[in-house]
């Protein structure tokens, strides 16, 4: 049983490789397209196209996702969302769903990658993790998106979480970032994208309900970067573990 679920677990992969790249290539120039509509209703009309895209190849894939908590986002409010991080399905799963323009911190390797680079790039803040002064630019990025009226999404874990601790401890980026601009937190918990597309497998996808819930907002009220990541913290740890399957 384990031999047959592993082959049709490489199959579907296959599958869902085919069907992100041909997806892809349909929506690839309008949504490039949107970068010369100003901000940030340019940027709106990115994410809706990702959306799109998303609900698409998710569907195609039978990882249907269950969006939560979107009441939370108040119209004209930037946030920085922070996102747990289990999988390479939870970037397209997470920027696309969040209401309204937003931006994520990501990494500079996978603006190397033809054609998909330029996309990648346009839906993000970029950031070479070797390079001191890059992380400091990336800072000052992140700021100038949430006055642009952006939100933020970051994913305080770092890299993906290959333990079986609900969370990896959480870097200090994004509670520094809130605790000197103000702006006020979203904690986002992706659910079952371990099961559906696991880090510790090579080429492996398998069919899952999805989930991404929005939870109450952090408001920074004067406290410290420390106190604001030891709360988020604590409640995406306990929300994850009461909601996983």
């Amino acid at each position: 049983m384990r031999i047959l679920k592993s082959i049709y677990g490489r199959i579907w992969a296959f599958w869902g490789l085919t069907t992100f790249v041909v997806t892809f290539l349909i929506i690839i120039i309008p949504s490039l397209l949107t970068a010369l509509i100003p901000d940030p209703k340019g940027m709106g009309y990115f994410i809706k196209l990702a959306k799109l895209w998303m609900n698409t190849w998710l569907f195609l894939i039978g990882c249907p996702v269950t969006v939560r908590g979107k009441h939370y986002f108040k119209k004209g409010q930037p946030y920085i969302v922070t996102c747990n991080h289990n999988s390479l399905l939870d970037i397209p799963l997470s920027s696309p769903f969040i209401p309204g323009p937003n931006q994520t911190i990501a990494k500079k390797e996978f603006t190397q990658i033809p054609i998909f680079g330029w996309y990648y790039e346009r839906g993000s803040v970029i950031v070479d993790r070797k390079s001191d002064a890059s992380r400091r630019k990336s800072y000052e990025l992140m700021k100038a998106a949430l006055k642009k009226g952006f939100h933020m999404c970051i994913y305080p874990e770092g890299t993906r979480n290959r333990t079986q601790e609900p969370l990896k401890r959480f870097y200090d980026g994004a509670f520094k970032l809130a605790a000197e601009s103000g702006y006020p937190i979203i904690p986002a918990v992706i659910l079952n994208t371990k099961k559906a597309l696991p880090a510790n497998r090579f080429f492996y996808l398998m069919p899952h309900k999805l989930g991404l819930h929005f939870l109450q907002p952090i408001e920074v009220a004067n406290r410290s970067a420390e106190e604001l990541k030891e709360e988020t913290f604590n409640t995406m740890a306990a929300y994850y573990v009461k909601h996983q399957d």
